[in-house]
């Protein structure tokens, strides 16, 4: 492996809270204080953090709030080409399977956009899709099922995601109060900002290069 590719991010599986939310979803999405907010591992590397992003967790699934910033350029979203679309990208082991390869049925991704779908490409949209080299996979949900909100602002946008739990095949906080997890949002103009490694590791499609969420049943 060459030197470039020995990060310090490499060297270690992240681990972060979660903590338990006891809101709900509203016209402006959910509403995640400064308390819910995910460290930046990147940051061991000297990148800079161009995103806020926010996660908590309930019975009713999982909730996140993403604000990027330091955008000169609307964000590119195509509801047609989602993979290819800036927006944020969410994976989740239910199990937490570590030190595996490749993906089982309970692994799970999926893409929320802040704009890309309407008449004028100014709707959010959201999919789940398929993990590659996957050895089976979780029960397909419509995007229909899940809830998007969005907000333009003048140096980016601000984007609210719900997983309602019945989405997840297999989600029991109950009997397994820790969950495989990894994030991209993904920006033409800043690259890529993850929870752990970049994509210069498979991240998209290898479980054991993602890092872990600790479920608490507490509010921060």
């Amino acid at each position: 492996m060459s030197e470039s590719l020995l990060t310090p991010v490499f060297l270690f599986r992240f681990e972060a809270p979660c903590y338990r939310f006891d809101g709900g979803w509203s016209r402006g999405g959910v509403d995640l204080s400064e308390d819910y907010r995910l460290p930046a591992f990147r940051e061991l590397e000297g990148k800079p953090s161009y995103a806020d992003v926010r996660a908590a967790w309930s019975a009713a699934g999982f909730w996140f709030r993403v604000q990027v910033r330091e955008k000169t350029q609307l964000a590119w979203c195509r509801k047609n080409r989602i993979e290819d679309s800036e927006g944020l990208q969410i994976w989740i082991d239910v199990r937490d399977t570590q030190g595996v390869h490749r993906a089982g049925r309970y692994a799970h991704r999926y893409v929320f956009l802040p704009f890309g779908d309407g008449a004028r490409l100014e709707d959010p949209c959201c999919s789940m899709l398929p993990i590659n080299r996957a050895r089976e996979n979780p029960t397909f949900v419509e995007p229909s099922q899940f809830h998007v909100h969005s907000e333009k602002r003048p140096d980016g946008y601000l984007l609210h995601a719900h997983i309602p739990a019945a989405t997840m095949t297999g989600f029991d906080p109950a009997q397994f109060p820790r969950v495989g997890f990894n994030y991209a949002i993904m920006d033409r103009e800043h690259g890529w900002q993850t929870f752990g490694v970049g994509p210069e590791f498979p991240i998209t499609e290898d479980p054991s290069l993602w890092g872990s969420l600790e479920l608490r049943n507490e509010r921060p």
